[in-house]
């Protein structure tokens, strides 16, 4: 929940035309903005090649009664491609359950998009070893009722709650053990390809110091980037470094 429509605008400007500047072709960036910047940032990225747009939430109804509410159909007529599902502050602060999440993520393929699902732990989990067990859980809970076409369409992002906007990062050995552990799961569920197939990202105080160390390992595959995202040459570089 940053910046003015205005302040968004021109961020995204920044981003766009620097990517189509300096990023190689096998890289891909989301810009996931607040619900008022969507249809702004949709005419900025235009037919731009490396650019997509993003939404950080939705409803899980397709239409209806939900004064106050955002439903698919209304982010895919703006140009949304992707959507951020089972973030932690969503969790966190609006109580958004496993089961709750399955039928977000259930209206988001229905509607042709690409849902981002958000998975990760607290320190308290983390310190009481019961992290993977903990993460691998949200995946059972709120994916695996997906057959094995529609849960391909997903992509998935590892956000250790610890490391979000605490300055503090996992380590890379800690992020590929997890990114790993994850890519096990989904593998013993729906098969070696498959699971080969997801992008799963880490999120949590990814910046430009660290994001090359990240990214080379293994099963890394991007970035879910917060705050290091609203300095345009911070994600750039960022996006660069992959």
């Amino acid at each position: 929940m940053n910046n003015t429509l205005e302040e968004g605008v021109t961020l995204a400007s920044e981003i766009v035309n620097m990517v189509s500047d300096e990023l190689t072709d096998d890289v891909k960036m989301i810009m996931c903005t607040p619900f008022i910047h969507l249809s702004s940032v949709s005419k900025i990225i235009g037919d731009a090649e490396k650019v997509f747009l993003g939404a950080q939430n939705c409803n899980d109804n397709l239409k209806g009664a939900y004064t106050g509410e955002t439903s698919v159909g209304m982010l895919k007529s703006v140009g949304v491609e992707y959507v951020i599902l089972g973030h932690s502050e969503r969790r966190q602060y609006y109580a958004e359950s496993n089961e709750f999440l399955a039928k977000k993520v259930n209206t988001v393929l229905e509607a042709g998009l690409t849902p981002i699902f958000c998975c990760g732990e607290t320190l308290e989990i983390r310190e009481k070893e019961e992290h993977f067990t903990f993460v691998t859980n949200q995946l059972t809970e709120s994916l695996f009722h997906l057959p094995a076409d529609d849960f391909k369409k997903l992509v998935i992002a590892y956000e250790p709650i610890w490391a979000i906007g605490t300055g503090v990062t996992a380590s890379k050995e800690q992020a590929q053990e997890m990114h790993e552990k994850l890519r096990a799961h989904l593998a013993g569920k729906y098969g070696t390809e498959v699971a080969e197939s997801i992008s799963i990202l880490y999120g949590g105080s990814c910046n430009p110091k660290n994001a090359n160390d990240l990214f080379a390992q293994k099963d890394i595959d991007g970035g879910l980037i917060g705050g290091a995202s609203l300095k345009s040459r911070d994600f750039l570089d960022i996006g660069k470094s992959y």
